[in-house]
């Protein structure tokens, strides 16, 4: 088994396929490196492929403190990954979790990123809920330790935002549930309380966001009712973003839609790469 070891000492297990520009993948809550095999696969044809588990997620270390569960650590440990494996930039590709992740690195550590992708990014950003998120996932947290990962998935693993995939895809489903109960229960609780009730809104970004120029694609299902408002201030605010809206699709949108995000994801990166990918002419932008 891989390990790449972070600035604090923490040992994150890694995987990786294939040859090619880089692409490091960023797991959601309830996933992990196992959440991208469907990408893993197809971009590893062309691309050097990266999965990793994030602290707090098997096989990686689950840290003890609370504390060590911050954005900034999230954030600092994709970049360690990339140092530990000698690679200077990649496409850094996210999902929920690993979205914000992804747009911190993009943030902080523009010259670590070739292109970011940011998919179902911003839950618990929404005008008027933060609070609301902040207190329910604290209130999660209380639930994976008093009753374990296996019986949270089956009733956060089956939010508004998952019915979706549950409907279109109940194999896929069974398989996405499964792997999430088997999540460590206090790894768990304390990126519940640390990453998602303690980080800031993506609101909170809007002067650095105007001022961002790393290639960025923004990928939303069209029933992802926490995201959508999100992915499209990201779209208004980021003149070298895109925006990919998913039909009939949830929040998952890897699993749920592999194909179409696959397809959608290969044109994004074949443009970056050609130098095809602009930023917006302002004399598109309505007055």
């Amino acid at each position: 088994m891989a390990f790449a070891k972070t600035r604090d000492g923490t040992r994150l297990y890694y995987e990786e396929a294939g040859s090619g520009t880089p692409i490091l993948f960023l797991h959601e809550f309830a996933g992990d490196y196992r959440s991208w095999e469907a990408q893993m696969r197809f971009f590893s044809r062309r691309h050097r492929c990266i999965a990793y588990s994030a602290r707090g997620y098997l096989p990686s270390e689950i840290p003890g403190s609370g504390e060590a569960y911050s954005f900034r650590h999230f954030t600092s440990d994709a970049v360690d990954v990339l140092d530990h494996l000698g690679v200077r930039r990649a496409h850094i590709v996210g999902l929920s979790m690993g979205g914000y992740t992804a747009l911190q690195v993009g943030l902080n550590h523009p010259d670590r990123a070739l292109s970011l992708t940011l998919a179902a990014t911003g839950s618990g950003s929404e005008r008027g809920r933060q609070e609301e998120f902040r207190r329910s996932a604290h209130e999660t947290a209380k639930q994976f330790e008093s009753l374990g990962a296996a019986e949270v998935a089956q009733t956060y693993g089956l939010g508004p935002g998952r019915v979706p995939f549950e409907i279109k895809d109940p194999r896929g489903y069974r398989e996405f549930a499964q792997q999430f109960g088997q999540h460590d229960a206090h790894g768990s609780a304390h990126t519940m309380r640390g990453f998602q009730g303690g980080r800031p809104s993506i609101y909170d970004f809007h002067d650095n966001l105007r001022r961002f120029a790393v290639p960025t694609l923004i990928v939303v299902g069209d029933e992802d009712d926490a995201c959508i408002e999100p992915s499209l201030f990201l779209k208004k605010m980021i003149a070298s973003s895109g925006l990919a809206v998913f039909p009939k699709t949830g929040h998952a949108v890897n699993l749920e839609e592999p194909a179409l995000f696959n397809q959608a994801l290969d044109a994004f990166l074949a443009l970056v790469e050609a130098g095809r990918w602009a930023a917006r002419d302002s004399r598109s932008v309505r007055p």
